[in-house]
């Protein structure tokens, strides 16, 4: 076969005689529109890890929760309970008649017993602080097994040797409901006292308190009479008006002078409420049997002691007193 050529049309030059490369419908495409501005742009290949290489972090450990349990509230410390009934003055010459400490008197041999009584009894009452007694670490009853033993003669001295110290106060309460004979004995006016606070919810018993002329001493009477007097003190009152008379103070010593644990028994009732009691002997009168069974009624109370009274002798041959010049 022979070659042909295409037979130029007129007017064309001679380049037109040469044939046109034939184009693909792509190329001729990729020609009229930019296809590298739509296709992705080439990234360089990331080398494989394998799992060997891959390290992972060690973990967080957790710490526990901390539970803090919330702050106890301390309770709020009441104000201490003051006494303020008007003062009334104690009659001196009736004490010098009947025996008893007199205030701002000269030292005596039983001034000097009874300040060894309450000092006793004063470190007692520390002792049991510290064990959380309470209130009732601050009260002491005066008993006896039978009337006519001293218990309000010991009672009086006792309270009249506390008045005395620098940093305490002393409040004397008459408890024998049945024979009162404190406010005679000082010379006080009668008043409410403490049945009447027992009896009459609307009674606050610091209102019934008495002052005296004798810094540091008060005196609570005992009140009306009545015969129900121990089913009083054992109601749950007993304990809410006995908490008022040494609330918010630690420095005041109540001491109830009761009626004759044999004799009455108001005695026992109030031994529930007392830190110590004291339980007056007369050497020349008090038998053994009684002084047992006396004991076995206060044994609601954890601390009882003895105190022998009137005795004409001492064992160890003492003599109190003396030192400062008294001989009687």
């Amino acid at each position: 076969m022979t070659e042909q050529s295409k037979i130029p049309q007129p007017g064309a030059t001679a380049d037109d005689a040469v044939p046109a490369k034939r184009e693909s419908l792509i190329e001729r495409a990729a020609g009229r529109f930019d296809f590298s501005r739509m296709t992705r742009p080439v990234l360089p290949a990331v080398p494989e890890v394998s799992a060997a290489q891959v390290q992972t972090p060690p973990p967080v450990p957790v710490q526990p929760a901390v539970q803090t349990s919330p702050r106890p509230v301390e309770p709020a410390t009441p104000s201490p309970v003051t006494f303020t009934g008007p003062r009334h003055p104690i009659d001196r010459e009736r004490l010098r008649e009947q025996g008893l400490i007199v205030p701002e008197g000269t030292v005596t041999a039983l001034l000097e017993e009874f300040r060894i009584v309450k000092r006793q009894l004063l470190v007692q009452a520390a002792d049991l602080r510290r064990q959380n007694a309470g209130a009732a670490a601050q009260r002491v009853l005066i008993c006896s097994p039978h009337p006519g033993e001293g218990k309000t003669y010991c009672a009086l001295n006792l309270a009249l040797a506390i008045a005395a110290e620098k940093e305490n106060e002393v409040l004397l309460v008459d408890a024998d409901f049945a024979k009162p004979s404190i406010l005679s004995t000082l010379g006080l006016p009668g008043g409410r006292g403490l049945m009447d606070a027992l009896m009459d919810e609307t009674i606050d018993v610091a209102d019934c308190v008495l002052g005296t002329d004798v810094p540091g001493l008060w005196v609570l009477p005992a009140g009306d009479t009545t015969v129900n007097d121990s089913e009083y003190l054992s109601t749950s009152r007993t304990a809410e008006v006995l908490g008022r008379l040494t609330e918010g103070t630690q420095r005041r010593i109540v001491i109830f002078d009761s009626p004759p644990a044999l004799a009455a028994s108001p005695a026992a009732e109030l031994a529930k409420h007392v830190g110590q009691a004291v339980v007056i002997v007369r050497a020349d009168r008090t038998g053994q049997g009684a002084l047992d069974d006396a004991v076995s009624l206060l044994d609601a109370c954890p601390n009882v002691q003895l105190l022998l009274n009137g005795a004409q002798f001492s064992p160890s041959g003492r003599r109190f007193g003396s030192y400062y010049g008294y001989s009687g």
